[in-house]
């Protein structure tokens, strides 16, 4: 089985996360259930069916993190090499044409938030930057045309 690499970070989030649905809100559903059950006949009961619904949401996310967790691969980005882009690593990219920089820090997809700057290194720009150096560049194709990049630097 694949190691599932997450920065210590996005471990304790999803960690957090698991605790509150066993503990919260798996309970609360239960409960949810059991009150449903009390209105009588369960065939046009929609209260049963949604809280039967989120049951198995919750199940299904619960067995998803806790298989994530147990293959989670936690990798410390301070303790990563400087000279090339590696999972973890923030970097500044500068665009060629039009000489903005952006800073991005590449994380496992469950992590990834654009918004706050953190790419997927499975998405096509954290693939193209993965194993880059300073001063590299990199070409990306996308929906409107071709972007071109240059590491700037690995902070």
């Amino acid at each position: 089985m694949d190691r599932i690499p997450i920065t210590k970070k996005g471990y304790e989030k999803q960690k957090k996360e698991l605790e509150r649905l066993k503990k919260i809100e798996r309970p609360q559903n239960i409960q949810a259930i059991e009150e449903a059950r009390a209105h009588g006949d369960l065939s046009e009961n929609a209260e049963y069916a949604a809280a039967k619904d989120r049951q198995s949401f919750l199940e299904g996310r619960i067995a998803e993190l806790v298989f994530k967790q147990a293959n989670a691969d936690i990798i410390d980005p301070d303790k990563l090499p400087k000279d090339k882009a590696t999972f973890g690593s923030r970097v500044i990219l500068e665009n060629i044409d039009t000489g903005d920089d952006v800073e991005y820090q590449l994380v496992g997809p469950d992590e990834s938030d654009i918004g706050k700057g953190r790419i997927s290194v499975s998405s096509p720009l954290g693939k193209a930057i993965i194993g880059k150096k300073p001063g590299d560049e990199l070409t990306l194709n996308v929906p409107a045309g071709k972007r071109s990049y240059e590491l700037v630097e690995i902070l």
